[in-house]
Parts: C-alpha cells; sequence; structure tokens
C-alpha cells in the first residue's frame, strides 16, 4: 500500500450500503487521483460526523454518465434519477471501484479526530492524507493492513 490515502465524505446513507456491500461503486463529478490497491478512509457527514471505516480501490472507471450508468448502476446505490442529477452537466462520469469494505470496531467520531489532527476538517469531497498524519489514520491503516490479511470469505465486499 502507498504511503498516502484518500479521505471520501459521504453521506450516512451510501456509507451504509458501501458497509452492507450493495454499494460497490463510489461515484464522484472530480476524478481523484488513486489506484488499484489504494486505501479510501470513509468519513461519514452530519449528522453521524466520524469516520467509520474504509475501503480498498480496485480501479476507477471515467465514462459519459450515460455510459457509466450502464456499466455501474446495480453497485452504485443511487436511482438512475439520482445518478444523472448528479452528473448533471458533467461530460464525464467518475466511479471509484471498492474491492473491499470494511467497518472500524470503534468509529472515530469529528471531535476526537480534531483534537488528534489540530484543524481537521471534513473535505467538501475528498482530500488526500498521509498515513502518519494522525494517530487515527494510524489506526485505520492498521486496521487496513489486517484486513487485507482476511480471507475473502470473510470480507464485508468481494
Amino acid at each position: 500500500m502507498n504511503n498516502h490515502a484518500i479521505l471520501f465524505s459521504v453521506r450516512p446513507r451510501f456509507a451504509e450500503r458501501i458497509f452492507n456491500g450493495t454499494k460497490t461503486v463510489e461515484l464522484r463529478r472530480v476524478r481523484p487521483t488513486v489506484s488499484s490497491g489504494d486505501l479510501a478512509l470513509v468519513y461519514v457527514t452530519s449528522p453521524t460526523k466520524e469516520l467509520q471505516g474504509a475501503f480498498e480501490v480496485s480501479g476507477v472507471l471515467s465514462e459519459a454518465p450515460s455510459t457509466l450508468w450502464k456499466k455501474v448502476s446495480k453497485g452504485a446505490g443511487v436511482t438512475r434519477k439520482e445518478f444523472f442529477a448528479y452528473f448533471e452537466g458533467k461530460k464525464l462520469a467518475h466511479a471509484i471501484m471498492i474491492r473491499c469494505a470494511w467497518k472500524l470496531s470503534m468509529p472515530i467520531q469529528l471531535s476526537n479526530l480534531q483534537r488528534q489532527k489540530g484543524g481537521f476538517r471534513p473535505p467538501q469531497s475528498f482530500h488526500y492524507i498521509r498515513r502518519v498524519t494522525c494517530p487515527a489514520f494510524i489506526a485505520i491503516t492498521n486496521a487496513a493492513n489486517e484486513n487485507s490479511r482476511l480471507t475473502t470469505s470473510k470480507r464485508l465486499v468481494a
């Protein structure tokens, strides 16, 4: 794994779907610089406001919205109407493919993140982080390393 990770802000209903395995792609209007094997941390937005877990990226698809919908609709976790409203006006739509996802046994609340890493503010969409910048991120990195040793049958998302 790389020395950096990406932190995504995700709405509660979508985070729940990521962790229960029904959402297998994370949709974005702007393509993040991630590739297969990268670690993506999942910060769940208001009213939850906590770092709940992570997923391993298996790749990124970038296509015209209509083409991307045909490829990812089953794992997008949104309706067709929501999908096209989200990508309205965009020539390219991006889907971060989720290889496996896992929840932290003890999610880390926003107030703890701010205490551990002074000035921490959740991103509007995403931002890149160095794995060594905060004890909370070190903990989730350790969980990621442990998760990578799990057998496929024990993973939350195949």
